[in-house]
C-alpha cells in the first residue's frame, strides 16, 4: 500500500523494504552452510552444474537446485544455458568481491581445495586464465609463489604485500591505490585456484597487474573470447626480468 503525499500523489517508495530489512534479507541468503559452500566454490569465476556442486557440498542435486534458485532470486548468482544444460555462477565481480570479503573475514586462513577435478592439465584454462579480473592457473600460481619466495608477499593466513612488494609493483608500472583510497576491496587477498588446488593472489593489486599486462600486451586473450590467456614474447621477457620466471613455470 502506498502512502499519499499532501498533494495527493503516492509515495512509490513506501512499500520498499527499509535498508536494514534489505541487509538482513541478503545476510539470510548466506546464512546457510550449503549456500555458503556453493558461493565459496564459485569464487574462482566459472559456472557450475548442480551435479558438480552436489559432489562438493555433499547434498542431493535437487537440494542444490533449491539453494541455487534462492541465490539467483537474491541476485547473488545467475544461470547460464548451454544447450540442454543449466549452470550457475556468481552474478558479477562486485558480488564476488563481497563473497570473498565475507569468506576472508570469517576464515582468514582458508586453503581447503575443492574435491572435484575440473580440467585436465593440458587444458588452456589450466595454464593461464582470467579469474574475474586477475590471472589464475599455473601462471597465477607461478607469480604468487615467486612473489612469496622473494619476500614481496606474505601468504601465511591473510595475504599481504610487503613494502618491497609495493616497490615491485611500482617497478612493473602498476599504480596501487593508497590505503585511504583502497575502498572496500583489499589490496591483496587469497583466491582458491580450482585447477591448482592452492591459493593465488587476488585483490586490487592482482587486478591492476592483470590490467597492466593486458594493456602492455604481456598477455592476450584466446581468440574464442573465453577466459583462457596466453603469454606473449614481451610477457615472457617481462616475467623473466621482473620475477625470473621462464615459460616452463606455466606451460603444460
Amino acid at each position: 500500500m502506498t502512502a499519499p503525499h499532501s498533494d495527493g500523489t503516492a509515495d512509490v517508495t513506501a512499500d520498499a523494504p527499509a535498508p536494514a530489512a534489505r541487509l538482513a534479507a541478503l545476510a539470510a541468503v548466506f546464512a546457510d552452510e550449503t549456500r555458503a559452500a556453493i558461493c565459496m566454490a564459485m569464487l574462482e569465476g566459472r559456472a557450475w552444474s548442480a551435479g558438480e556442486l552436489s559432489r562438493i557440498t555433499g547434498v542431493a542435486p535437487s537440494t542444490v537446485s533449491g539453494h541455487t534458485a534462492r541465490l539467483v532470486s537474491a541476485g547473488v548468482c545467475v544461470t547460464e544455458r548451454r544447450g540442454r544444460h543449466s549452470y550457475v555462477r556468481i552474478a558479477d565481480t562486485d558480488t564476488a568481491r563481497l563473497v570473498d570479503a565475507l569468506a576472508s573475514h570469517a576464515v582468514p586462513d582458508r586453503d581447503a581445495a575443492h574435491t572435484v577435478p575440473m580440467v585436465a592439465a593440458q587444458d588452456p584454462l589450466a595454464a593461464a586464465r582470467l579469474c574475474y579480473d586477475h590471472v589464475a592457473g599455473r601462471l597465477g600460481m607461478a607469480v604468487t609463489d615467486r612473489l612469496r619466495e622473494r619476500g614481496l608477499l606474505h601468504t601465511d593466513g591473510v595475504f599481504e604485500l610487503t613494502d618491497d612488494g609495493r616497490a615491485w609493483f611500482a617497478r612493473a608500472g602498476v599504480e596501487l591505490p593508497a590505503a585511504e583510497h583502497a575502498g572496500r576491496r583489499p589490496l591483496a587477498s587469497s583466491c582458491m585456484d580450482w585447477t591448482e588446488r592452492r591459493r593465488h593472489l587476488g585483490g586490487a593489486a592482482a587486478a591492476r597487474l592483470c590490467a597492466r599486462a593486458l594493456a602492455q600486451g604481456w598477455i592476450g586473450r584466446a581468440g574464442d573470447g573465453g577466459r583462457a590467456l596466453y603469454v606473449t614474447g614481451a610477457g615472457e621477457r617481462m616475467l623473466h626480468d621482473l620475477l625470473g620466471l621462464t615459460p616452463d613455470a606455466w606451460a603444460a
